[in-house]
């Protein structure tokens, strides 16, 4: 591995670390510490496509997904009030949201890497964030997902309860999903400073 990108092997995997112990704790009704640092694994991702190109942008993806691995394996190991920390379906949900997601903001971000600045980090977040969040909650927690581990109970997370407590009655995971959403989405608007300033850095030419 190129030793120029390690940094953004490091960041990746401090990113991923930091939010698998956090989504342990709760924020309110409908979110964990976790839904503040995981999108930042889309601002390493655009980071490492803009200045280095696709190839090394994927390479950090997989020392992601990786850490990912090692991380769910960990949590199955360790029990919580409930049962493990990690289970079968949450493990699975993450590592294949995290892939799919990710391996798609880099094709999107190449597919509209011209014209304005902010545009290819913008738009392939928030196809990437959209497509993480829908993949991991309904694998993660929806009952058509029942058959994958049938001996988890989630039934607490179908109980239907008011959208964001005001809503139409839906599965409480759909407002755990859409909470979780609207945070990366207004992380993406914010992440737009940074990737601007740390890619003028890396490159000292516009990005």
């Amino acid at each position: 591995m190129n030793r120029t990108y390690l940094p953004g092997i490091l960041a990746m995997a401090a990113i991923v670390v930091a939010s698998n112990i956090l989504v342990q704790i709760l924020l309110g009704d409908w979110l964990t510490w976790g839904a503040f640092t995981y999108p930042f694994a889309f601002l390493v991702t655009d980071v490492m496509n803009r200045v280095y190109g696709p190839g090394p942008a994927r390479k950090v993806v997989i020392a992601g997904f990786v850490v990912g691995v090692i991380c769910s394996l960990i949590g199955t190991q360790i029990q919580g009030e409930f049962g493990p920390l990690v289970t079968f379906r949450v493990a699975l949900a993450s590592g294949s949201a995290f892939l799919l997601a990710q391996l798609v903001d880099v094709f999107v971000f190449n597919a509209v890497r011209g014209g304005r600045w902010w545009r290819a980090p913008l738009v392939s977040t928030l196809v990437g964030s959209s497509l993480d969040t829908a993949i991991f909650f309904s694998v993660a927690f929806a009952a058509a997902f029942t058959f994958l581990e049938p001996g988890n109970d989630v039934s607490w997370a179908n109980e239907a309860v008011p959208l964001l407590g005001m809503g139409p009655l839906l599965p409480l995971w759909v407002s755990l999903g859409v909470a979780d959403w609207l945070v990366k989405l207004t992380l993406a608007l914010l992440a737009l400073i940074p990737f601007r300033v740390v890619v003028r850095k890396l490159t000292a030419r516009p990005a």
